[in-house]
């Protein structure tokens, strides 16, 4: 996740040893995903235990279920202390700080071990046009400060926080009737993102736009490639996101890359497994359609490391991002680029995973001279609150991620003797 051009101020230092370290990586260098000690020895002791205690009742699906919501709303009503504990403990290990100035530190430290921070201001979905031009300024305001940053090569752009999802969901249907109000509506989203990704373009930034719910989703996806077709035509500014968890994306990747390679750009795919399940089902239940969701975990499995493959197949073509936190896939990336004989920080070669979660993979990734970044949220609490109320809810026991974290956090306590 190289960044082209722009000053580098105040990490000038770190790029260096990171460039002399890669420069010194060999292929003998082995990844160790097992090793509690290089994974967390940026954490006191009292941070550990910390976070012991948050993995464990995030381990509970039951607490997880019954606790999100009363957070929610205590935040949301300004309930006494509910900002402070938020902010004490879910805010802490999943957020970066409250703005760019308070998430430096984070950054700081992250870059200090290799790792690069993908800056994602925490908005969920909007509903007024003053709240939309707020989100796209701070968007703005986070490009200009990764181009000032060498440790920032990424920043993160969510469309739904940007227009409204009725706007969004109207412009999937080809029979809507339209009205002119909402013609007008969606010509200033369109202007927005042009905003955003013609000055990261200027700058040399690159723009990752999350994927979100499938009835809005062909919707983005229009929008996005318009993007593509636009600012890719000789480098990678602009990546879509592919959600594999659902049974069309592989597809969906294929024939957005035979497109781009047909019409003279270059594909931008970050790829994951997907992060609205449960609601996907919900809504397909209720009202009666198929559902996108895979039939099984093993369908999402497959999808996603044949994603990876392909990307790796095309890696002159376009440029992907593995966001996972699957050990399987991530492995798997890093042994095809060793029998390929690819540098393993090539740009168009790239991980990520979100800050506080799986740092075994990102760090001994980083060790070993990959590309890897951390997905690092910032804002006000109660901007955030939805966003981690969703992590927690999507990371809870039924997904493993919770369990596997724990369990390398005790282990390492265990090391510690703790």
């Amino acid at each position: 996740m190289k960044k082209a051009n722009g000053p580098v101020k105040d990490f000038s230092h770190i790029k260096a040893v990171i460039e002399d370290h890669i420069a010194s990586t060999t292929s003998d260098l082995k990844l160790d995903f097992d090793n509690t000690e290089k994974t967390f020895s940026h954490l006191s002791d009292g941070e550990l235990k910390r976070s012991a205690r948050l993995f464990s009742l995030m381990n509970k699906a039951w607490l997880t279920n019954i606790l999100s919501p009363l957070g929610m709303i205590s935040v949301k009503y300004g309930l006494p202390g509910a900002e402070w504990i938020m902010k004490k403990t879910i805010y802490s290990q999943f957020v970066g700080g409250t703005s760019l100035l308070a998430a430096e530190p984070a950054i700081r430290e992250l870059y200090r071990r290799r790792v690069s921070s993908v800056l994602d201001y925490g908005a969920e979905a909007k509903n007024e046009e003053e709240d939309f031009n707020f989100v796209m300024k701070e968007i703005m305001k986070g490009v200009e400060f990764a181009a000032r940053n060498e440790a920032v090569p990424v920043v993160v752009a969510k469309i739904s926080s940007m227009a409204r999802n009725k706007l969004l969901e109207a412009f999937q249907q080809e029979d809507y009737d339209y009205t002119p109000e909402m013609r007008t509506e969606y010509t200033s989203l369109q202007k927005r993102l042009n905003a955003i990704c013609n000055l990261a373009a200027k700058l040399g930034v690159k723009i990752f736009f999350d994927a979100e719910e499938s009835w809005i989703q062909d919707t983005l996806d229009k929008l996005v490639t318009k993007l593509m077709e636009r600012y890719n035509k000789e480098k990678v500014i602009v990546y879509n996101t592919f959600q594999l968890y659902r049974h069309d994306r592989l597809d969906y990747l294929i024939n957005s890359h035979e497109k781009a390679r047909r019409e003279g750009y270059l594909l931008g795919a970050k790829l994951v497994r997907g992060a609205y399940m449960n609601k996907e089902r919900e809504r397909a239940a209720e009202l009666g359609y198929s559902s996108p969701i895979q039939p099984n975990i093993e369908a999402t499995h497959k999808d996603f490391n044949t994603a990876i493959r392909y990307c790796l197949d095309h890696y002159e073509e376009l440029a992907s991002c593995n966001a996972s936190h699957n050990r399987e896939s991530v492995e798997l990336q890093a042994r095809l680029i060793e029998e390929r004989g690819l540098p393993r920080n090539h740009d168009h070669l790239n991980f990520c995973q979100l800050y506080g979660m799986s740092d075994n993979l990102t760090f001994n990734l980083a060790e070993a001279g990959y590309n890897v970044a951390k997905y690092l949220v910032y804002g006000p609490v109660t901007e955030v609150t939805p966003y981690l109320i969703r992590r927690a809810q999507e990371n809870s026991s039924v997904t493993g991620d919770v369990g596997r974290e724990l369990g390398m956090i005790r282990k390492e306590l265990k090391r510690r003797g703790l």
